[in-house]
């Protein structure tokens, strides 16, 4: 992506990270449906032969692992009874499986799983992260509809960005895979670079890396460096592992600072790099693998 010009082509001014900054690894490279009026009939768990349960998985996880949503929203499509084991409702998210034959969910059955896609995602500013809005304004998928590759599976996003924030947006058809991104405790460091208008100072800056408080709001440690500074207008480029809802606008705003400008630049060792404005880019499938092992580890 291209960053406003710089006078005389000029690198800007970078502080030094202080120690323990994530080191960044450069990128090479639901609908609703009416309920059912149908009895809920409790869905049997799958039995050997000898009476003993067969091993398998959580009906939630096959689900989110199939792209259906993330576990937590397919635990409360189990509640409002839309998946179904051939005729009968699931009631629980417990259910064990070995697989989705015969799961259906708002009566529309439910393909093999696939294996899990990740995709980088350069998404504009002006587009609300869902898959709709009831007001009507364009979402991610106004732009995804056109951008993402004619074999692509249906995908969800990693996270969100808030409207007016722009830059790297991962999305995947993996619900568990979206919600290891997402957990705080695999703590993945997120960058984002800001343009400013207001005073402050390195020194300032850095006593983030000591987490703040904001109306009542813990915010845990930011790594805030002053990348360029023109009078009172600053890029300021902040890297943090949580995503707390505009944790970074609400923290800048909280230094007494103007936010003009919010992009994201990396999410864990994905860059945005140079990926134009809502463009859509795969994430070679070895190095999703690769990754995800590295988040078992955590």
């Amino acid at each position: 992506m291209t960053f406003p010009p710089r006078n005389g082509g000029d690198r800007p001014k970078r502080f030094s990270p202080r120690p323990g900054t994530p080191e960044k690894k450069p990128f090479s490279m639901r609908s609703g449906a009416p309920r059912t009026s149908q009895p809920v009939v409790p869905a049997k768990r799958a039995l050997n032969e000898d009476g003993s349960e067969r091993e398998g998985d959580r009906i939630a996880k096959l689900l989110a692992r199939a792209g259906i949503a993330s576990r937590r929203e397919v635990e409360r499509m189990i509640e409002e009874g839309r998946v179904k084991i051939g005729d009968e409702v699931v009631t629980t998210p417990a259910t064990l499986l070995t697989s989705l034959k015969g799961v259906s969910v708002d009566g529309k059955m439910v393909g093999p799983i696939a294996a899990p896609r990740l995709f980088r995602f350069h998404k504009p500013a002006g587009l609300i992260t869902a898959e709709r809005d009831p007001t009507g304004r364009p979402t991610i998928y106004t732009a995804l509809r056109n951008a993402m590759p004619k074999d692509a599976p249906r995908v969800m996003p990693v996270g969100r960005l808030d409207v007016n924030t722009e830059g790297l947006l991962l999305m995947t058809n993996d619900g568990e895979l979206k919600r290891a991104l997402e957990l705080p405790s695999t703590g993945i460091p997120r960058t984002y670079r800001a343009r400013t208008f207001g005073d402050i100072s390195q020194a300032r800056l850095e006593e983030l890396i000591e987490g703040i408080e904001i109306d009542g709001v813990r915010y845990g440690p930011i790594n805030a460096n002053l990348e360029r500074s023109a009078n009172r207008n600053k890029w300021i480029e902040l890297t943090l592992t949580e995503g707390k809802n505009r944790e970074v606008r609400r923290v800048l705003e909280h230094l007494g600072l103007e936010v003009s400008r919010l992009l994201r630049t990396s999410y864990g060792p994905f860059e945005l790099a140079d990926l134009q404005r809502g463009s859509v880019e795969e994430i070679p499938q070895v190095m999703v693998e690769r990754f995800r092992k590295t988040l078992k580890t955590k």
